[in-house]
């Protein structure tokens, strides 16, 4: 199986972060004491969600009862155990969908997850067989979020999805893109649908969400999940053989990853960030950027400008 870019870049780099090589060799999460992850709401309804989760694209398709089957699990485990709740999925991420509705029914976990899926289909046949397959490999009667993926026939599909909602089958709908040249009809659909969350791609790599996106879901109330946090893991690779700069102590950045995580969930308008995580040691890390301080407007400021200067 093919490694995920963003891991393999990642396993160089986190030993450049202070504190990780003892995070790293955990098998299970820390005692963090009076320090728990920090939530925030869901704009339509108030419910409170925890700000980091997990993706599973290219990393989550792997065979039963495997020893990568059991790192997934202990994945999950953590992000459950460490205060957090989305698992992100769809169905042509491979077999995650399969994977993440058998670890959840084994760990006896379906109610300790926030799990989304996606629809990518065109026209109403298709896409109905793909909602109910995910719910067959999902191995639920009801989904938490359920969301248009690309921008695929997004009329027809929000049609759908909307309904189901209605029956109590999905608590939320949603539309993703992930790439910034599709910005402009990401925000046209956002003002046409008004959905309960978007998901986009946003880091200090891709920044015109920041003006383009971001307040348009801020205006409309809708709560917005970051993905490729990393760049798939590009961002990694540009600071290669780097320390952290002396001041990312201040909003408690311990490694490039929660540096790069921080600097999204600085903005108050993101509601959670769901890094591809196939590790229990990245899991560990990146539930340390839901922790303590973030950074505020000046400091997301400096660590722009220290970006770009790379």
């Amino acid at each position: 199986m093919t490694k995920h870019p963003e891991v393999t870049t990642r396993r160089t780099i986190l030993k450049y972060g202070a504190g990780i090589t003892v995070a790293s060799a955990l098998p299970s999460i820390p005692a963090f004491g009076a320090s728990t992850i920090l939530k925030r709401a869901i704009p339509n309804t108030g419910e409170m969600l925890p700000i980091v989760g997990i993706g599973t694209s290219r990393i989550f398709d792997v065979e039963d009862n495997t020893p990568e089957w059991q790192e997934r699990r202990g994945v999950l485990q953590n992000l459950f155990d460490g205060g957090g709740t989305v698992v992100d999925t769809a169905p042509s991420y491979q077999d995650a969908e399969n994977v993440i509705g058998k670890l959840l029914t084994q760990m006896g976990a379906r109610n300790r997850a926030f799990v989304a899926t996606k629809v990518w289909a065109d026209g109403r046949e298709e896409g109905r067989e793909q909602i109910e397959n995910s719910f067959k490999r999902l191995r639920t009667n009801k989904i938490d979020l359920f969301q248009v993926h690309n921008l695929s026939d997004t009329d027809t599909q929000m049609d759908i999805l909307r309904g189901l909602k209605k029956e109590g089958h999905i608590r939320y709908v949603g539309i993703t893109h992930f790439r910034a040249g599709y910005n402009r009809e990401l925000a046209a659909a956002l003002h046409r649908h008004k959905p309960d969350f978007v998901q986009l791609g946003y880091s200090l790599n891709q920044l015109s969400t920041e003006t383009e996106l971001l307040p348009i879901a801020k205006d409309l109330g809708i709560a917005v999940i970051v993905n490729r946090p990393y760049g798939r893991g590009s961002m990694f690779r540009n600071v290669r053989g780097r320390a952290l700069p002396d001041w990312a102590q201040e909003f408690g950045a311990n490694s490039w990853g929660q540096f790069f995580l921080k600097y999204i969930l600085g903005h108050p308008t993101v509601t959670c960030v769901i890094p591809g995580t196939d590790k229990v040691k990245y899991m560990l890390d990146n539930l340390g950027a839901g922790r303590g301080a973030l950074p505020d407007a000046a400091m997301r400021k400096r660590m722009v400008k220290y970006w770009e200067s790379l």
